[in-house]
């Protein structure tokens, strides 16, 4: 019985919406992604399971350097238990609204595209967990709040299972 219930919780939110590029906007703004990222860039964010159970958070500091062609973001997270991880980005604008990108553990190649103030980014990463790895895909999700701020909300699943999401709140330094 118990197995049927979780069977009929992950289908029921594996069916759950999600956003969509063509979702009408709900302000005038428009998210430049490499002016948003040229500078220093703080965040703070957590992982929620699909049970909404938070499991993790997490600050990061985040260096980022837009040269023209590419976008450059070093990520520094320091974990709620201590530990810290390091991710670097190297993004490149593929078209006026189109990214492409990779980091170490990405499989492949990151995809992203912007529209008015959203950027959706989808990657398949092979994430540190313990002594292993865990294969995680992301349908991510900014949405440009204000000239400074920036929420990200990430649909995580592995084989097309949600495992849960990942909130973070991105902070542009004051100019």
């Amino acid at each position: 019985m118990r197995r049927s219930a979780l069977a009929a919780l992950l289908a029921l939110a594996a069916c759950s919406g999600k956003p969509a590029l063509d979702d009408p906007a709900l302000s005038d703004r428009t998210l430049d992604l490499e002016a948003f990222f040229d500078g220093p860039v703080t965040a703070s964010g957590q992982f929620q399971d699909v049970f909404g159970a938070v499991r993790r958070r997490f600050d990061v500091d985040i260096a980022s350097r837009w040269d023209g062609q590419t976008l450059t973001l070093t990520e520094d997270f320091t974990y709620d238990d201590g530990s810290t991880e390091r991710r670097v980005w190297t993004l490149v604008k593929t078209g006026p609204e189109t990214w492409e990108g990779t980091a170490p553990g990405v499989l492949g190649i990151a995809r992203g595209t912007e529209s008015g103030d959203a950027f959706n980014w989808r990657y398949t990463i092979d994430l540190p967990v313990g002594e292993g790895t865990l294969r995680a895909t992301f349908n991510d999700w900014m949405w440009l709040m204000s000239d400074r701020t920036l929420l990200n909300r990430a649909y995580m699943s592995r084989s097309g299972v949600p495992l849960g999401e990942v909130i973070i709140w991105f902070e542009k330094a004051a100019p």
